[in-house]
């Protein structure tokens, strides 16, 4: 598979293009609903000539206006490899700026979507907003791209307990944010999942029998509420990539006085050392709300029923 490339440097764009317009945090099944029309194997046929590529802002528009660091699903390195995972070419990253921010929606489409980028084919979102105030929008597109412009209705799902929920990022993150997982992996389309590094804790875990690996993880990754979660954990090594099941725990952790926000993760029938390794951490389910026990032992007969919890629901998939 070949990686994806990520243009920061108009110059180096290649083209002409094909292009999904968007955020795309978290790459989730309304995205890849957008980014569907536009990969190489959409385009073989009539379009092959084109660059498949994915076009959004660094820093969001959001990010921008607000000056305030946005919470996202897949950080940088995460959104690239969800890209390349689904064949995407490059990644064109346009610098939002106050120079950006001042373009008509009519500026726009000259200067970066016909001049700079060389759009032959669109893919965008029913709702997708551009320009200065958000002025243009789909409408604006037709007018130059016609049947060239493919767009996405907005994207729901029925889930067994639920209503009908639009497939959004921000409904992801109300889902995490209330322990959802279900819903947020359904939404998704795939396991929600953590890439971090391995580092050093204050290794209580081991004295009370539950050693566990704390993860270093970018700090805009959205994080689930703080509790206790089946997971599944992928660690890359010399024979290839070995697969664990275990429990994580995300919070202050009361009970030994924990004076930050963590997350540690404890590997079923698992020997060896992770320190400085990165794992991937998918998660499964979520199993309790942290609290702060009387005493170590209530914790630790607490943690050896969690685990108890998660090999169940393991076994029964």
């Amino acid at each position: 598979m070949l990686s994806v490339r990520v243009i920061f440097d108009p110059t180096q764009i290649s083209r002409p293009t094909a292009i999904a317009l968007g955020n795309f945090d978290g790459v989730h099944r309304g995205h890849r609903c957008v980014i569907a029309p536009i990969t190489p194997t959409s385009l073989r046929d009539r379009y092959s000539h084109l660059t498949s590529t994915v076009v959004s802002f660094s820093p969001h528009p959001q990010e921008f206006f607000g000056k305030n660091q946005r919470s996202l699903l897949a950080p940088f390195d995460e959104k690239v490899a969800l890209l390349e995972s689904i064949g995407i070419e490059q990644l064109v990253l346009l610098p939002f700026d106050a120079e950006l921010a001042k373009l008509t929606a009519v500026e726009f489409i000259q200067k970066i979507l016909i001049n700079s980028l060389q759009v032959e084919l669109i893919s965008v979102g029913f709702d997708f907003r551009f320009g200065r105030q958000r002025q243009g929008d789909i409408t604006d597109l037709q007018k130059i791209w016609g049947d060239r412009l493919n767009i996405v209705s907005e994207q729901t799902m029925s889930l067994k307990g639920h209503d009908p929920v639009r497939i959004s990022s921000s409904n992801i993150r109300l889902a995490l944010s209330q322990g959802e997982i279900d819903l947020a992996n359904a939404l998704l389309g795939r396991p929600y999942n953590l890439v971090g590094k391995v580092i050093q804790g204050k290794q209580l875990g081991r004295t009370i029998g539950f050693p566990t690996a704390n993860l270093e993880l970018p700090s805009q990754k959205c994080l689930p509420r703080d509790g206790v979660y089946a997971v599944q954990v992928k660690i890359n090594n010399q024979s290839g990539q070995s697969k664990f099941f275990g429990v994580m725990n995300i919070g202050m952790r009361p009970t030994v006085g924990g004076d930050r926000r963590s997350v540690e993760v404890h590997l079923f029938n698992f020997q060896g050392d992770l320190y400085g390794q990165q794992i991937d951490v998918d998660i499964s389910k979520f199993i309790r709300a942290e609290h702060k026990f009387d005493s170590f032992d209530a914790l630790k007969d607490q943690i050896q029923y969690d685990c108890q919890i998660a090999t169940n629901y393991f076994a029964a998939l």
